[in-house]
């Protein structure tokens, strides 16, 4: 069910296992210290089925661990055609998903889909990069990226 009176914002990486849970673990508690998670729906999906109903990625939930972000209850799920409908923004974490994105959303709706770090001061020329081959710092560069873009998010919903 879609609740009008409040934004609602999806972040989409590839599997849905790292970068867009994350980012949503992030944004979640930025919202929430700010006051404002109850105006933000927020969700994240990947343009990609290959861990349907499965946590974030262990590195990634440790990662946020140590930064105090809790992302043990998300699951991962895929995009779908309704996701264009019922989210007013729809937030890629690199160009490739960004894209991917595109291929599939209906014209009407392509104004909402954006790049995540174009909401970035410190990032914004840049993409989330898929930390799931590397080492743990991979983690930790996606994790200083999102905090930078979630203030973003949140002060651009303040006004």
């Amino acid at each position: 069910m879609i609740d009008q009176g409040k934004i609602s914002i999806l972040l989409v990486c590839m599997g849905n296992i790292c970068r867009s849970p994350t980012a949503e673990g992030v944004l979640r508690d930025k919202l929430a210290d700010a006051g404002l998670l109850d105006k933000v729906r927020l969700d994240s999906a990947g343009t990609h089925d290959y861990h349907v109903g499965k946590p974030p990625d262990r590195r990634a939930q440790e990662a946020a661990g140590r930064r105090g972000y809790d992302l043990s209850s998300l699951r991962a799920r895929q995009v779908g055609i309704g996701d264009f409908l019922e989210f007013d923004l729809i937030l890629a974490m690199d160009e490739d998903n960004y894209q991917n994105l595109l291929r599939v959303c209906p014209e009407p709706h392509r104004h909402k889909v954006r790049l995540f770090l174009s909401f970035s001061r410190q990032y914004a020329d840049q993409e989330v990069p898929d930390p799931y081959y590397g080492g743990s710092q991979g983690f930790d560069q996606v994790l200083d990226m999102v905090e930078d873009a979630a203030e973003e998010i949140v002060n651009t919903l303040r006004h």
